[in-house]
């Protein structure tokens, strides 16, 4: 339906439909179960496609419904984080990582000037939430190398990303999902270095918030000596006890040796004659004398001490003797990633223990550490499990999809010689799209040159196939690499978007807001829909508030007789600026548990933060592209 001002000159806003009542149900259904994750959020995006085509008053065909899945938008966003996938498998960011480690010492403003110069131009050309995955582990060595708290450096590494996210088309699958909307809606969408100068502002003035006053704002939640034991405060649930010649545990397998229906306790290693156990103990049988570190609570234990004849020996077990043989057993934090096979399944019905050789020893999930009934707990996304577990095993579980661990392996296995393929293709992946064909043609008076007009889809297909055939990803592994969560997310909204246009509900919202224009200047309602699709964004998807803002911003800006160009942008700049919640944005999540972050840490720092960007963002847009059409 064509995008047209509605009693515009009347400033009234148009009646209230059966059609607008229905869409305005779905979207309220829609932000509640993205807000409480009652379901994951591709099933909620699945649940909004089947309501928009069987409810005969959305006004969405079948083939509406469905035509999230054709997009350009979600195509690309597909061909883009197979390439992310591709980058990382070479190592090339974490050895650009490790570099400006080396560079920043033990220095803190240097380690978060480092942080910040990686992260935010590569978002820029990689997708920023695989850069944030590649470098937590980078970051957190780096602060505790360095003697810094990692809460210093994670929560600016993730906001950095989103600056960088912010540079080219390419940097967060938001900018694709707008640019795609903005086409279909005013038949103008953005090129790769569209707001490539903004972004640059952008960029300056967030980390000159984060080298100043957000230094001053972040918390050291995690202290700088890396000491898992007293950080979890696990010397109640972690203790090592002797087994008595009476003890009834004695002969039967760890596996066997604890009813876990009755006892919330793990048995996490053996010593016995000198020699330390812990990998695949589970059919080991317990001796007289063994001495086994057991994680449990001081409540349990006693328990168990009554029934089983087991001794208390000396004080509760440290890192380092959690770790005596540091080349055989590590502890260690991982991250759950969004679309890892984990989520929803918990310790014992994932059978965790068993297919990665791992034993959890504490969570922190949503700012709260749990240390007892681990096998109870359901994972979701940004759950950090504290690990023991052989290095061997930690190895596997740093390629391994569904995790980030976050410290860098001591045996990587990069393709370190395909880097240059990788670099290459990146490139001509972006060069194809930002080279102006037309003028070119003008200049060189070779007319063929204009023809070649290539889009983001046709240069980021090509790349995957360059990736593949040169060998730079295999096969399998494009699949692996891709958060299948994000790209039915995006063929779910997308059809919202289309409901909102054709029932007048985009129309008769923006209408509403539009009556701001006869008290505030068109900047002044620009710099209102910033701060409300940032408020928006914080508590739902960045890309779902983007299919539902933009529509009703291209309405408002023909309200109050603005741009609707610059509107878009508005919208899209502030859907990338989740700084205020761990949920607003995934990379928030992915630092939230290393970071050790109370939720409350992120409204602090990014409250602000998102502010001033309101500010620099709106004057930019203005200064850049104008207001007026």
């Amino acid at each position: 339906m064509a995008i047209t001002p509605l009693l515009a000159q009347a400033g009234s806003v148009p009646p209230v439909t059966t059609e607008m009542l229905v869409v305005f149900g779905v979207v309220l259904l829609a932000l509640f179960l993205f807000v409480t994750e009652l379901l994951p959020i591709d099933v909620t995006a699945i649940l909004v496609m089947v309501l928009l085509t069987v409810l005969p008053w959305t006004e969405v065909s079948v083939a509406e419904g469905i035509s999230g899945f054709s997009s350009t938008a979600t195509i690309a966003v597909l061909a883009m984080l197979i390439l992310s996938t591709g980058v990382n498998r070479t190592g090339v960011v974490q050895i650009i990582g490790r570099k400006m480690a080396a560079f920043a010492g033990d220095s803190q403003p240097k380690q978060l000037a480092a942080t910040i110069g990686v992260a935010g131009p590569v978002s820029g050309f990689i997708n920023n939430t695989p850069v944030v995955a590649i470098l937590v582990p980078v970051i957190s060595d780096l602060a505790h190398t360095g003697k810094t708290s990692p809460s210093k450096l994670l929560l600016p590494l993730s906001y950095a990303s989103m600056f960088g996210g912010m540079l080219t088309l390419i940097g967060t699958s938001t900018n694709l999902l707008a640019s795609s909307v903005a086409e279909r809606l005013i038949g103008r969408g953005f090129s790769m270095f569209t707001f490539t100068g903004l972004g640059l502002v952008v960029l300056v003035a967030g980390t000159a918030y984060l080298m100043t006053v957000g230094q001053r704002l972040i918390p050291e939640r995690v202290p700088a000596r890396e000491d898992y034991m007293d950080e979890y405060e696990l010397q109640d649930y972690v203790t090592e006890v002797v087994v008595r010649d009476d003890a009834p545990v004695a002969g039967k397998t760890v596996q066997d040796a604890i009813d876990e229906a009755r006892f919330d306790a793990d048995i996490l290693q053996i010593v016995r004659d000198g020699e330390t156990y812990f990998e695949g103990i589970a059919s080991k049988r317990i001796r007289s004398g063994d001495i086994l570190t057991i994680r449990t609570d001081r409540e349990t234990l006693a328990s168990l001490r009554e029934l089983d004849g087991l001794d208390l020996v000396g004080t509760p077990p440290t890192d380092e003797e959690l770790e005596a043989d540091a080349d055989a057993q590590t502890l260690v934090e991982i991250v759950i990633q969004s679309g890892s096979s984990l989520l929803g399944e918990t310790l014992t019905t994932s059978s965790f223990r068993q297919r990665y050789d791992a034993s959890v020893l504490a969570f922190r999930s949503g700012g709260e550490t749990i240390r007892s009934r681990l096998d109870d707990v359901e994972l979701r996304v940004g759950d950090t499990l504290l690990v023991q577990a052989p290095t061997d095993s930690i190895d596997r579980l740093s390629t391994n999809s569904d995790f980030i661990v976050a410290h860098e392996s001591e045996t990587p296995n990069y393709r370190t010689e395909k880097i240059p393929w990788a670099v290459a293709i990146v490139l001509g992946v972006v060069g194809l799209v930002g080279v102006p064909w037309g003028a070119l043609a003008a200049v060189t008076g070779v007319e063929a040159l204009a023809a070649l007009d290539f889009s983001i889809v046709q240069t980021a297909l090509a790349g995957v196939v360059a990736m593949a055939v040169t060998g730079v990803i295999k096969p399998g592994e494009m699949y692996e690499g891709v958060d299948w969560s994000v790209i039915f997310l995006l063929a779910g909204v997308i059809p919202l978007g289309i409901a909102l246009e054709q029932t007048g509900a985009a129309t008769f919202l923006g209408s509403l807001v539009g009556l701001t224009g006869q008290f505030l200047p068109v900047i002044g309602v620009l710099w209102v829909f910033y701060i409300v699709t940032g408020l928006v964004t914080n508590v739902i998807s960045n890309n779902a508030s983007v299919v539902l803002m933009i529509p009703v911003a291209v309405e408002t800006a023909h309200e109050v007789g603005g741009s609707p160009f610059a509107f878009i942008l508005a919208v899209t700049f502030a859907a990338s600026t989740a700084f205020m919640t761990p949920v607003g944005y995934q990379t928030n999540l992915f630092v939230y548990g290393p970071g050790g972050y109370k939720f409350s840490d992120y409204a602090r720092v990014g409250g602000p933060l998102q502010l001033l960007l309101s500010v620099v963002t709106t004057v930019g847009i203005a200064f850049f592209w104008g207001l007026t059409p």
